[in-house]
């Protein structure tokens, strides 16, 4: 019997002839990527399979069909973001490591895969738009109708989604991927990270030449803003890396769609560039990963030695021969916040030789500092704990 990987690559490699006849429609495009991060809603996933190391154990947190980006209030309420039109809220009201509740909150939305949470009032970020549910967390089971904080931004689908996050400026990032596996587009807010005003007002571009990034963090050290970015598609199966980058200030260039992880030419839009022009990336992730969410751990149930290490949520490989990726990674930082060590944290969820079991997308630090972990593939919410091994 065919496997159900093996299925999907065909559906992708049929849906990727069809693109190159067509010109690629970018909605049915993504569309596709949707169903396919929907297909599953299982909450009897066999967690023994999924490897972490000595002393940490994973649990199922909650079922949220197609959970994407999380974000969670101080008073303890998560936020999460799907591909589909929904946002939902999740409590755990006897604080046993497990949702209680369930509250679907928003509906009828295009793509409201970003959340993020400030002084009370949820902001979700849709294809275009940026809403705002106020006094969210009081009328979980009766929720206001959204608020249009900023309605101006593209309206492409591909690589339209959007992960979102206050910084310690207090204003709101918000990413605008580049509509395309590899073009180069005159309107500069492709391609970028940009910033908005809570109220929706001064919108500017922070960094540019930015593939599209669906996860960043400041580092709690000396603040300064980290991101993941996917690497283009077409360059082969190792090429090129998908990037971990750190914008300290505004205005730097990472490269897209000039020059790929930081020292290779694109073999159309490079000719006449120079890489040494642009920013290098941090840490190379591996080659079409789809690395994802991410955060600076700051928590203290885990070892010491994972006190600022960055996890990073990394969704899986579509189009490569052999599957990369389908599991959550961690880079260790040394006392001059750089990279000194970068490796597996959980996996398991890829299985070579037979179906995808999970796609990992984003993680969350919780109070006690457990991490949870989103899984679109199965609509669940998984949280890893630590507990001292007493030989």
């Amino acid at each position: 019997m065919q496997s159900t990987f093996n299925r999907n690559k065909y559906f992708w490699v049929k849906l990727l002839s069809i693109c190159i006849i067509t010109g690629c429609n970018n909605a049915a495009f993504n569309n596709a990527q949707v169903d396919v991060s929907k297909k599953s809603d299982n909450t009897d996933f066999d967690l023994t399979q999924i490897k972490l190391p000595p002393g940490f154990t994973i649990s199922i947190f909650a079922k949220v069909p197609g959970a994407r980006s999380l974000a969670l209030s101080p008073g303890g309420t998560l936020f999460v973001g799907t591909m589909g039109d929904k946002v939902y809220a999740v409590r755990d009201e006897n604080h046993d490591g497990k949702a209680d509740k369930v509250f679907t909150i928003a509906n009828d939305l295009n793509t409201p895969n970003g959340v993020a949470f400030r002084n009370g009032s949820l902001f979700i970020a849709a294809i275009s738009t940026i809403y705002r549910l106020d006094n969210i967390e009081a009328n979980l089971a009766r929720p206001p109708k959204p608020v249009i904080v900023y309605d101006k931004y593209p309206s492409d689908k591909h690589h339209g989604w959007k992960f979102i996050a206050f910084g310690p400026d207090g204003k709101l990032y918000v990413p605008v991927g580049a509509p395309c596996n590899i073009c180069d587009q005159e309107n500069p807010i492709y391609a970028s990270i940009t910033r908005i005003n809570p109220d929706g007002t001064g919108m500017e571009i922070f960094a540019r030449g930015i593939r599209n990034t669906v996860g960043f963090d400041w580092n709690p050290a000396n603040k300064e803003l980290w991101f993941t970015d996917n690497g283009r598609d077409n360059m082969g199966d190792d090429m090129p890396n998908d990037e971990l980058n750190k914008a300290p200030q505004k205005g730097m260039h990472f490269g897209f769609p000039y020059c790929h992880q930081g020292n290779t030419l694109d073999p159309e839009y490079g000719k006449g560039k120079n890489c040494t022009d642009y920013t290098p990336p941090i840490l190379f992730l591996g080659p079409h990963v789809a690395a994802l969410g991410m955060r600076f751990y700051t928590g203290n149930m885990f070892p010491k030695e994972y006190k600022h290490a960055i996890f990073i949520a990394e969704h899986g490989s579509w189009n490569r021969s052999t599957p990369i990726g389908y599991r959550v990674s961690v880079a260790m930082l040394d006392t001059n916040n750089k990279v000194s060590g970068y490796r597996q944290f959980a996996e398991g969820w890829l299985h070579p030789d037979g179906p995808t079991k999970g796609r990992p997308v984003d993680v969350q630090q919780m109070e006690d500092g457990s991490l949870l972990v989103s899984d679109d593939y199965n609509g669940l919410i998984y949280r890893v704990t630590y507990k001292k091994i007493i030989k």
